[in-house]
């Protein structure tokens, strides 16, 4: 695996012969039905160190802070991370419950529609690529396990003794700073915009950047606002619950 479109208006195309294919997915609500970012601190925690629980009353401080816009989305995951995961655990020592962690996601927390689709688009010879705000940290796991050929995440730093940091490379994944990892992919693969036919899905607003840059936009079980920017654009919108 490798780890590191259209417009509106952009009229759905059909494909070339000799056109790459590729399909683009969100992970969170789209692949899986909830959020995996807590509920992989939380397995962490209860695995390696269940007295970080003490750390639960500090938390909301972190939210709080958020809300306010006082600090990015980036530095409040970064800043439970470092309550819940540590300041700097070595990797070699998370990887066993990371795998862990992703079977338990592929078996209580997917949606089976969407893995359907996901072989659906593997076997009509679509690269896939699952683009996502959770970090790389974990979804590498569920996304080898799912047989995408690419992987974009939130970025964690790693240091040269193999310590995972609370410390984010460049931006959290998220939102428009997808479509920078998104086009960095691209380039590194020498892929020509013009030359490929993306199809993309999500179930959230903010990735309306994304589903705007594919020439095939899916809102898969949406939230009500991407319904309702669906339904705007023209978008296919389906339910994979």
């Amino acid at each position: 695996m490798h780890f590191p479109a259209g417009c509106y208006g952009r009229r759905e195309r059909d494909y070339r012969d000799g056109m790459q294919k590729i399909s683009l997915y969100d992970m969170d609500r789209t692949i899986t039905v909830r959020g995996t970012y807590t509920p992989f601190l939380f397995h962490m925690v209860f695995a390696r160190s269940p007295w970080r629980l003490i750390f639960l009353p500090i938390l909301p401080f972190g939210f709080i802070a958020y809300g306010l816009k006082l600090i990015s989305r980036g530095r409040l995951k970064t800043f439970n991370q470092r309550m819940l995961l540590g300041s700097s655990p070595e990797l070699a020592a998370l990887q066993p419950l990371i795998e862990r962690f992703a079977d338990r996601v592929l078996r209580s927390n997917r949606h089976r529609k969407a893995i359907e689709q996901v072989e659906a688009d593997r076997a009509n010879g679509r690269t896939l690529v699952l683009v996502t705000a959770s970090y790389e940290l974990y979804a590498e796991a569920i996304a080898r396990r799912l047989g995408f050929d690419h992987l974009i995440g939130t970025q964690l730093v790693v240091d040269g003794d193999g310590r995972v940091l609370p410390e984010i490379i460049g931006e959290n994944c998220y939102d428009d700073a997808k479509i920078d990892r998104i086009e960095t992919l691209f380039a590194k693969q020498g892929w020509q915009r013009a030359d490929t036919h993306v199809r993309a899905y999500s179930d959230h607003v903010s990735d309306q950047a994304m589903l705007e840059w594919a020439d095939e936009a899916i809102a898969t079980t949406p939230t009500p606002r991407l319904r309702h920017l669906a339904k705007q654009r023209g978008w296919k919108i389906v339910d994979w619950r």
